[in-house]
C-alpha cells in the first residue's frame, strides 16, 4: 500500500542533488545581491525567485500527479476479467506490479526489468533500486528480447519507464518486441509525461527528459502498432492504449 505523499517524497529522495544545487544557487544569489547596486539586486532576486518558483511548481505538480490524481488506483485501466497473462515492464524501479496483481487477480502477472546500468545512466534510478527491492520473481531482460513467446500476453504495461530508452533504434526494437509478444486482441498501455507545454510549465527544462507525442507516434507506427485510445488522467500524463494493426496481426 502506498504511503501518503510517497510519490513526491520519492522524487525529492532520488533527485536530492538537483534540489540541493538549486538551494545553494539561491543562497549564493541572495548573498551576492547584498553587495550589489539596486538594479543588479533586482535582477539577481528575480532569478532567485525564478529558481525557487520553478522548484515549488514542479513539486506541487508531482504531488498532484503521483499522490492526488488517482494514477496509482489504476481505475483508468480497462479490466475485462478474461486476462490470463499480464506483463508489467519497468526500468529499474517498480511501483505498479503489486498493484496490478491485485487488479488482475485471475491473471498471471510477469514483471520484467530492462534496466541496464551501461545504457540507462540516470542516478535517480540507481538510488531507487537501492531504496526499493524488486517485485518478487522479476525477470531481467534486454529491450530487444523480452524472452517471451509470440502472442503471449493479454495486456502489457509500460508505465513511466519507456522514456528511459534514450536510443531511437533501441526504442523501436523494444516496441516491435512488445507487438510480437502481444496477443492479437491484446493491449499495450504506454503511460508517459510528454514534451509539451503543460510539462514545460511544470518542470521547466526537465521536460526535455520526456518525448513528444509525435515522437511516440513515430515509434508506434514503426513497430506496426496503432493507437486505440488516449487517456489523459491529468494534463501532465498521457496513456496511449495500443493494439496490433487491425487487432488481428
Amino acid at each position: 500500500m502506498r504511503k501518503p505523499f510517497q510519490g513526491v517524497l520519492n522524487i525529492i529522495r532520488f533527485n536530492w542533488h538537483f534540489y540541493a544545487l538549486s538551494i545553494v544557487l539561491v543562497f549564493i544569489g541572495v548573498l551576492l545581491a547584498s553587495y550589489l547596486g539596486s538594479s543588479a539586486q533586482r535582477i539577481l532576486y528575480f532569478f532567485c525567485m525564478l529558481i525557487s518558483g520553478s522548484i515549488i511548481l514542479s513539486l506541487v505538480t508531482s504531488l498532484y500527479v503521483y499522490d492526488l490524481s488517482g494514477l496509482y488506483n489504476l481505475k483508468w485501466i480497462d479490466q475485462q476479467n478474461t486476462e490470463t497473462v499480464v506483463i508489467n515492464i519497468n526500468a529499474g524501479f517498480d511501483e505498479t506490479s503489486a498493484l496490478l496483481t491485485k487488479k488482475f487477480k485471475n491473471a498471471e502477472l510477469i514483471a520484467l526489468d530492462f534496466y541496464d546500468p551501461k545504457k540507462h545512466t540516470e542516478i535517480s534510478i540507481r538510488r531507487a533500486r537501492k531504496a526499493y527491492p524488486p517485485f518478487p520473481k522479476t525477470k531481467q531482460i534486454d529491450t530487444s528480447n523480452l524472452s517471451m513467446a509470440d502472442n503471449f500476453a493479454d495486456k502489457i504495461f509500460v508505465i513511466l519507464s519507456a522514456h528511459e530508452i534514450r536510443n531511437e533504434v533501441e526504442r523501436l526494437l523494444f516496441f516491435k518486441e512488445l507487438k510480437r509478444v502481444l496477443k492479437p486482441t491484446g493491449e499495450i498501455y504506454l503511460t508517459e509525461h510528454l514534451r509539451d507545454v503543460a510539462n514545460f510549465m511544470a518542470y521547466n527544462v526537465g521536460f526535455f527528459h520526456f518525448y513528444s507525442k509525435n515522437s511516440w507516434m513515430e515509434v508506434v507506427k514503426g513497430a506496426g502498432l496503432e493507437v486505440k485510445m488516449i487517456v489523459h488522467l491529468t494534463p501532465f500524463i498521457s496513456t496511449f492504449i495500443l493494439e496490433k494493426n487491425g487487432s488481428t496481426s
